[in-house]
């Protein structure tokens, strides 16, 4: 196969039943476009028959080119498995496997990239999901941009175009704790979003738990944001500017009304006052610590067990 001008990735684990709709999606859609599509497929150590089925699919259509992980790494690190071995010399399309993200937006946001666009990002006009997860969503979006030294689109995912330049961009981005919508973000260039109703998985269950989701918003929160350091450093002033209120009433109190201040209730307040404010630094400083820590190790972000390319395997 030639080098295709756009790239479509798609990250897998546990998919079997959305697996044929999503190869039958993607082969209409290739086959209604002018422009030649590779798609790429990876397996995040799913446990169903996820992996046959992709081997199957590779080993007979060229344009399938599939990755097999060696474990679960999670969804953004199977995300930069697809980033670094696409082959899409134009653009680089990045959906969901469970088709929340309808691949047929490939032809509205392409005239975009034509029109000099580095970047075309989807934006969530409405969900599907229930009210909880709705909710949740909503406000994190917002916290996370007033917070955030970059702006971070609102109701905006990992559904998006982005040129090549911006992939080769991002692709030398080591960081181990990856929120891959910052990081485009962050990389600049001519961005632009484009609104769609997010429809809700044709099969199965969400492979995203809520443990999951606040490890995701927590590396959207700590990789771009200065805030929570800068906030302990406030709580810290505020609880000092509390404890000498204190300490200046306790005064007056004792040399203006001669009143006597029982020694144990401003003791414990103190004492709780402090251990909460200090142990609450320490995991803020803790978070810090543990991504530098596990950068340190200088660790593959993944590790590719196969690989099928052009019909052939590799391990």
């Amino acid at each position: 196969m030639k080098t295709p001008q756009i790239s479509i990735i798609a990250p897998l684990y546990n998919e079997s039943e959305t697996f044929p709709f999503l190869v039958e999606r993607l082969n209409n859609l290739m086959d209604s476009v002018q422009e030649s599509i590779e798609i790429v497929l990876i397996d995040d150590g799913s446990r169903d028959n996820t992996a046959e089925l992709m081997q199957a699919l590779a080993l007979t259509d060229e344009r399938y080119h599939c990755l097999f992980l060696a474990r679960n790494h999670g969804h953004q690190l199977a995300l930069t498995a697809g980033l670094a071995v696409s082959k899409g010399s134009e653009a680089v399309m990045v959906i969901d496997g469970d088709l929340q993200d309808p691949p047929e937006l490939l032809t509205e946001f392409y005239p975009y990239l034509k029109q000099g666009y580095d970047v075309v990002y989807a934006v969530r006009k409405q969900r599907k999901e229930n009210f909880v997860k709705r909710s949740a969503y909503y406000l994190f979006y917002r916290l996370l941009k007033s917070i955030a030294y970059v702006d971070i689109p609102l109701d905006s995912g990992d559904f998006a175009l982005m040129s090549r330049r911006v992939v080769n961009i991002m692709n030398k981005m080591p960081e181990e704790s990856r929120y891959l919508r910052g990081m485009r973000t962050w990389v600049g260039f001519k961005q632009i979003g484009v609104e769609y109703a997010r429809e809700e998985r044709h099969a199965g269950e969400s492979k995203y738990s809520f443990k999951q989701l606040f490890n995701l918003a927590y590396s959207g929160i700590f990789n771009f944001s200065e805030f929570p350091i800068k906030f302990v450093s406030r709580l810290g002033v505020f609880s000092i500017i509390v404890s000498l209120i204190y300490f200046i009433s306790v005064l007056i109190k004792k040399y203006y009304f001669q009143e006597v201040i029982e020694g144990f209730p401003a003791l414990l307040f103190m004492i709780i006052l402090f251990s909460g404010v200090q142990l609450f630094a320490l995991g803020v400083l803790g978070e810090y610590i543990l991504r530098v820590f596990f950068q340190s190790k200088n660790r593959p972000l993944f590790i590719i067990k196969s690989e099928i390319h052009n019909k052939e395997f590799v391990e």
